[in-house]
C-alpha cells in the first residue's frame, strides 16, 4: 500500500469555500478510484489547516488519482484559496 499526506494552510476567509471542494474530491476519489483505499479529510478551521490522509493500492493509484478530471478540477478550483501545501508520500503502509 501507499500513503499519501498534504496539509493544506488555507488563506483567511476562505475555509468554508475550500471545505466542500475538498470533500466533494475525496468523496469522488473513492466513489470512481478502484485504487483508493481512504481519502480522510482533517479539518482545523481555528488554525486554517486542513489535513488529508489518503491509502492507495500503490503508486499507481495515487498516480491515477492525480490524473482524474475530479482532482484537475478541485486542484485548479483551490489553487488561490492556499497558502501553504505540503505533501509527503509513504511507500509502506503496515499493519
Amino acid at each position: 500500500m501507499f500513503a499519501v499526506t498534504v496539509l493544506f494552510r488555507v488563506k483567511p476567509g476562505h475555509m468554508d469555500a475550500f471545505l466542500p471542494l475538498i470533500l466533494d474530491n475525496a468523496r469522488a476519489s473513492l466513489r470512481v478510484e478502484p485504487q483508493c483505499l481512504f481519502f480522510d479529510v482533517c479539518p482545523d478551521p481555528d488554525a486554517g489547516e486542513v489535513f488529508l490522509y489518503e491509502v492507495y493500492d500503490g503508486r499507481s493509484g495515487f498516480d491515477a488519482h492525480l490524473a482524474s478530471a475530479h482532482f484537475q478540477s478541485f486542484d485548479g478550483k483551490v489553487a488561490d484559496m492556499i497558502l501553504e501545501k505540503t505533501v509527503r508520500v509513504f511507500n509502506e503502509v503496515m499493519r
